[in-house]
Protein backbone atom coordinates (compact mmCIF):
# COMPACT_ATOMS: atom_id res chain seq x y z
CA UNK A 1 0.00 0.00 0.00
CA UNK A 2 1.00 3.91 -0.80
CA UNK A 3 0.34 4.49 2.67
CA UNK A 4 3.07 2.43 4.19
CA UNK A 5 5.28 5.58 4.89
CA UNK A 6 3.71 7.16 6.27
CA UNK A 7 2.08 4.41 8.76
CA UNK A 8 5.90 3.24 9.61
CA UNK A 9 6.33 7.23 10.74
CA UNK A 10 3.17 7.25 12.42
CA UNK A 11 4.38 4.53 14.23
CA UNK A 12 7.86 5.59 15.11
CA UNK A 13 6.57 8.71 16.47
CA UNK A 14 3.67 7.41 18.66
CA UNK A 15 5.84 5.03 20.50
CA UNK A 16 8.90 7.34 20.99
CA UNK A 17 5.59 9.41 22.51
CA UNK A 18 4.91 6.88 24.84
CA UNK A 19 8.33 6.30 26.26
CA UNK A 20 8.55 10.79 26.80
CA UNK A 21 5.39 10.61 28.31
CA UNK A 22 5.67 7.45 30.71
CA UNK A 23 8.91 8.91 32.41
CA UNK A 24 8.20 9.51 36.13
CA UNK A 25 7.34 13.37 37.51
CA UNK A 26 9.30 15.45 36.43
CA UNK A 27 9.62 14.15 33.39
CA UNK A 28 10.22 16.17 30.13
CA UNK A 29 7.69 18.13 29.56
CA UNK A 30 5.70 15.24 27.68
CA UNK A 31 2.10 14.36 28.24
CA UNK A 32 -0.44 15.30 31.37
CA UNK A 33 0.15 19.39 31.54
CA UNK A 34 2.97 18.99 29.51
CA UNK A 35 3.18 21.10 26.26
CA UNK A 36 6.14 19.32 24.42
CA UNK A 37 5.53 17.10 21.45
CA UNK A 38 6.38 14.84 18.94
CA UNK A 39 5.56 15.63 15.46
CA UNK A 40 7.05 14.78 11.77
CA UNK A 41 7.75 18.38 11.50
CA UNK A 42 11.49 19.53 11.07
CA UNK A 43 13.43 21.40 13.33
CA UNK A 44 12.95 24.48 11.82
CA UNK A 45 9.16 24.01 11.13
CA UNK A 46 8.57 23.29 15.13
CA UNK A 47 10.90 26.71 15.94
CA UNK A 48 9.89 29.12 13.43
CA UNK A 49 6.79 28.48 12.15
CA UNK A 50 4.55 26.62 14.99
CA UNK A 51 7.12 27.56 17.99
CA UNK A 52 6.74 24.06 18.92
CA UNK A 53 8.56 22.28 21.69
CA UNK A 54 9.30 18.52 21.94
CA UNK A 55 11.08 16.11 19.30
CA UNK A 56 11.02 16.16 15.67
CA UNK A 57 11.11 12.74 13.83
CA UNK A 58 11.33 13.99 10.33
CA UNK A 59 12.13 12.31 7.84
CA UNK A 60 14.72 13.28 5.24
CA UNK A 61 16.13 10.16 3.25
CA UNK A 62 14.28 7.50 1.56
CA UNK A 63 16.46 5.48 -0.43
CA UNK A 64 15.30 1.66 -2.38
CA UNK A 65 16.93 -1.85 -0.69
CA UNK A 66 19.18 -2.81 -3.60
CA UNK A 67 19.20 -6.32 -1.81
CA UNK A 68 15.60 -7.12 -2.34
CA UNK A 69 14.55 -5.84 -5.30
CA UNK A 70 15.21 -8.95 -7.14
CA UNK A 71 12.85 -10.81 -5.39
CA UNK A 72 10.36 -12.14 -7.61
CA UNK A 73 6.66 -12.51 -7.78
CA UNK A 74 4.55 -13.57 -4.16
CA UNK A 75 1.63 -17.08 -5.66
CA UNK A 76 -1.01 -15.71 -4.09
CA UNK A 77 -3.29 -18.34 -5.82
CA UNK A 78 -2.64 -21.04 -8.20
CA UNK A 79 -3.27 -19.30 -10.76
CA UNK A 80 -2.33 -15.58 -9.43
CA UNK A 81 0.95 -13.84 -8.79
CA UNK A 82 1.19 -10.70 -7.47
CA UNK A 83 4.27 -7.99 -8.28
CA UNK A 84 6.86 -7.45 -5.60
CA UNK A 85 6.36 -4.06 -4.04
CA UNK A 86 9.37 -1.87 -3.90
CA UNK A 87 11.49 -2.08 -0.61
CA UNK A 88 12.61 1.49 1.05
CA UNK A 89 15.05 2.60 4.20
CA UNK A 90 13.41 5.52 5.74
CA UNK A 91 16.10 7.84 7.19
CA UNK A 92 15.00 10.11 10.54
CA UNK A 93 17.07 12.85 12.08
CA UNK A 94 15.80 12.90 15.96
CA UNK A 95 15.87 16.56 17.10
CA UNK A 96 14.91 17.99 20.31
CA UNK A 97 13.93 21.66 20.03
CA UNK A 98 13.14 23.75 23.28
CA UNK A 99 13.05 27.37 23.86
CA UNK A 100 14.73 29.16 26.83
CA UNK A 101 12.10 31.12 27.64
CA UNK A 102 9.79 28.16 28.80
CA UNK A 103 12.82 26.35 30.47
CA UNK A 104 14.59 24.68 27.65
CA UNK A 105 18.20 24.31 27.53
CA UNK A 106 20.74 21.86 26.38
CA UNK A 107 20.48 19.81 29.59
CA UNK A 108 15.98 19.05 28.26
CA UNK A 109 17.39 18.51 24.58
CA UNK A 110 20.52 16.03 26.18
CA UNK A 111 17.79 14.87 28.12
CA UNK A 112 15.00 14.19 25.35
CA UNK A 113 17.41 12.83 23.41
CA UNK A 114 18.86 10.17 25.63
CA UNK A 115 15.63 9.04 26.18
CA UNK A 116 15.23 8.55 22.33
CA UNK A 117 18.12 6.36 22.20
CA UNK A 118 17.41 4.27 25.02
CA UNK A 119 14.01 3.45 23.80
CA UNK A 120 15.05 2.39 20.44
CA UNK A 121 17.88 0.58 21.78
CA UNK A 122 15.23 -1.45 24.02
CA UNK A 123 12.79 -1.46 21.08
CA UNK A 124 14.32 -2.36 17.78
CA UNK A 125 11.64 -3.87 16.12
CA UNK A 126 8.04 -2.18 15.65
CA UNK A 127 5.68 -4.84 14.50
CA UNK A 128 1.99 -6.05 15.43
CA UNK A 129 0.46 -3.22 17.84
CA UNK A 130 3.18 -0.66 17.24
CA UNK A 131 0.92 -0.21 13.83
CA UNK A 132 -2.09 0.51 15.86
CA UNK A 133 -4.42 3.06 14.33
CA UNK A 134 -2.22 2.88 11.42
CA UNK A 135 -3.15 1.27 8.00
CA UNK A 136 -0.16 -1.31 8.68
CA UNK A 137 -2.43 -2.20 11.95
CA UNK A 138 -2.98 -5.95 11.56
CA UNK A 139 -0.72 -6.84 9.09
CA UNK A 140 2.21 -8.88 9.66
CA UNK A 141 4.82 -5.74 9.05
CA UNK A 142 7.89 -5.65 10.85
CA UNK A 143 10.61 -2.82 10.74
CA UNK A 144 13.76 -2.77 12.33
CA UNK A 145 14.98 0.51 13.86
CA UNK A 146 18.65 1.58 13.96
CA UNK A 147 20.89 4.81 14.91
CA UNK A 148 23.48 5.87 11.86
CA UNK A 149 26.59 7.12 12.15
CA UNK A 150 26.75 10.29 10.62
CA UNK A 151 30.14 12.45 10.17
CA UNK A 152 29.86 16.13 11.15
CA UNK A 153 30.21 17.30 7.18
CA UNK A 154 26.98 15.28 6.98
CA UNK A 155 25.79 16.84 10.13
CA UNK A 156 26.24 20.58 8.89
CA UNK A 157 24.95 19.81 5.81
CA UNK A 158 21.66 19.34 7.45
CA UNK A 159 21.88 22.43 9.30
CA UNK A 160 22.83 24.39 6.33
CA UNK A 161 19.75 22.78 4.35
CA UNK A 162 17.81 23.80 6.59
CA UNK A 163 19.04 27.20 6.76
CA UNK A 164 19.41 26.93 10.64
CA UNK A 165 22.38 26.49 13.12
CA UNK A 166 23.62 23.34 14.26
CA UNK A 167 21.78 21.76 16.83
CA UNK A 168 22.05 18.23 18.90
CA UNK A 169 20.46 15.42 16.60
CA UNK A 170 20.83 12.13 16.08
CA UNK A 171 19.87 10.33 12.41
CA UNK A 172 18.13 7.02 12.79
CA UNK A 173 17.21 4.15 9.60
CA UNK A 174 13.93 2.40 9.92
CA UNK A 175 14.48 -0.89 7.18
CA UNK A 176 11.91 -1.99 5.19
CA UNK A 177 9.27 -0.33 4.33
CA UNK A 178 7.27 -2.09 1.68
CA UNK A 179 5.23 0.21 -1.07
CA UNK A 180 2.82 -2.43 -2.92
CA UNK A 181 2.95 -1.72 -7.11
CA UNK A 182 -0.33 -0.35 -7.80
CA UNK A 183 -1.09 -3.28 -10.34
CA UNK A 184 -3.62 -6.01 -10.64
CA UNK A 185 -2.32 -9.62 -9.92
CA UNK A 186 -0.83 -11.32 -13.11
CA UNK A 187 -3.06 -14.52 -14.14
CA UNK A 188 -0.56 -17.53 -15.11
CA UNK A 189 -1.10 -21.12 -15.86
CA UNK A 190 -2.00 -23.00 -12.95
CA UNK A 191 0.57 -25.18 -11.18
CA UNK A 192 -0.98 -28.57 -11.90
CA UNK A 193 2.32 -30.90 -11.02
CA UNK A 194 5.39 -30.05 -8.42
CA UNK A 195 8.08 -31.89 -10.47
CA UNK A 196 10.99 -32.34 -8.10
CA UNK A 197 14.43 -32.76 -9.29
CA UNK A 198 16.64 -35.26 -7.65
CA UNK A 199 20.08 -35.45 -7.39
CA UNK A 200 23.24 -37.71 -5.64
CA UNK A 201 25.22 -35.86 -3.22
CA UNK A 202 28.74 -37.43 -3.19
CA UNK A 203 31.50 -37.10 -1.09
CA UNK A 204 35.12 -35.19 -1.72
CA UNK A 205 36.78 -37.90 -3.64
Amino acid sequence: MYTSLYSASIALGSYLRTQLEALPAPGLGFGGAGTRVVTLNSPQEMREDMKQEGLAVWLYRIERDAMRMNRPPERIASDLLRPPPLPLHLHYLMAPVTFKGTGGSPDIEQKILGRVIQALHSKPILQGVDFKDTDLEGTDAEVHVHLEALGLDEMSRFWEALEGSFQLAVSYEVAVVNIDPALEPIRVAPVEIAMPELAVIVGAP
